[in-house]
Parts: structure tokens; C-alpha cells; sequence
């Protein structure tokens, strides 16, 4: 219903599309973020969530663009965004226990005009018992991305998105 929300808004704004949404992929873990070594080597989540808010970007009528860094440099808009968590407790036995957590900003000729924290937790969905720790954090990064998309629509300073609202 959110997303349907969110379509229907960025149809009556016009039909004008708007210029491009600059983002790095992959998505840069946060400094000094304690992220366990077996997520960075094992898993791809930097490279999905940067997919995952570029597809559903579409999905509302933006168009992202992947750029190399720096974001400051970039006219127009660019989404700055960080891994500030990830956590991958639990197994297939005895249950999984994922979260992902981003912080961004939405950058207008490089200064910033919007920021938003997301998280989204998982515990595997349906069959989550088959399934193994990265394609459960690849759930969380997609339900993030859907998140951020919906914001990058609409954007509010200071948003909670996902398990955070």
C-alpha cells in the first residue's frame, strides 16, 4: 500500500522527469562501524542495497545514476549514504537473526537537505529455515532499498524508515 502511495505522488507531481540521483556502488561501510568480517568477505550487501535502491528508485519514477566518489563534488542530487550496522546472529538451526541498518543524506549541489536512519530486520521469512545467512541479509537490504525509495520520492528530514518508524 506504501509503495502504491508513493507512485500515485510522484504521478501527480507531473510528468517532468526529474534529473538523476547520484549514488556510490557498492555503499560504503560507515567509519568505524563494527561490522563482522564474514558479512564484508561472504556477503555482497554494499553492492545489493546499492542495486536494490536503484531498481526500486524505478519502480516510483527515479532514475539513479552510480557515480564514482566523491558525492560532494556532484551537481544535483546525490544520495550519500552508509552501512552503519549489520548483524548476522543465528543459523538455519536455530533461527536467524539479521538487521542492516543505513544512515543517508540527500545531497542538492552538495549540501544536504534531507537525512534519514534505516533499519530492517529478518529472521528468514517463509523457508527461512533453507535459507543461509547472506540470503538473509540480501532480504533485509532489498526491504531497506524499497524503504529508501519511497523516501528519495518524498523526502523528510530526520526520517526513521523500515523497523524504525
Amino acid at each position: 500500500m506504501k509503495k502504491i502511495l508513493v507512485v500515485l505522488a510522484v504521478l501527480a507531481a507531473g510528468s517532468a522527469q526529474a534529473a538523476p540521483v547520484s549514488m556510490l556502488n557498492p555503499v560504503p561501510y560507515a567509519d568505524g562501524s563494527i561490522i563482522a568480517g564474514k558479512i564484508k568477505s561472504e556477503c555482497k550487501i554494499e553492492v545489493q542495497l546499492a542495486e536494490a535502491i536503484k531498481r526500486e528508485a524505478a519502480a516510483v519514477g527515479r532514475e539513479v545514476a552510480f557515480v564514482p566518489a566523491p558525492l560532494s563534488d556532484v551537481p544535483g542530487e546525490a544520495l550519500k549514504l552508509e552501512i552503519a550496522d549489520a548483524v548476522s546472529d543465528g543459523n538455519a538451526w536455530i533461527g536467524h537473526h539479521k538487521s542492516v541498518t543505513v544512515r543517508g543524506a540527500l545531497l542538492r549541489d552538495g549540501a544536504q537537505v534531507a537525512t534519514f536512519v534505516a533499519r530492517r530486520n529478518s529472521r528468514g521469512g517463509m523457508w527461512g529455515a533453507y535459507k543461509g545467512s547472506c540470503s538473509v541479509l540480501d532480504r533485509t537490504v532489498n526491504a531497506v532499498g524499497e524503504d529508501i525509495a519511497a523516501w528519495l520520492a518524498a523526502p523528510k528530514d530526520g526520517a526513521t524508515l523500515g523497523d524504525l518508524e
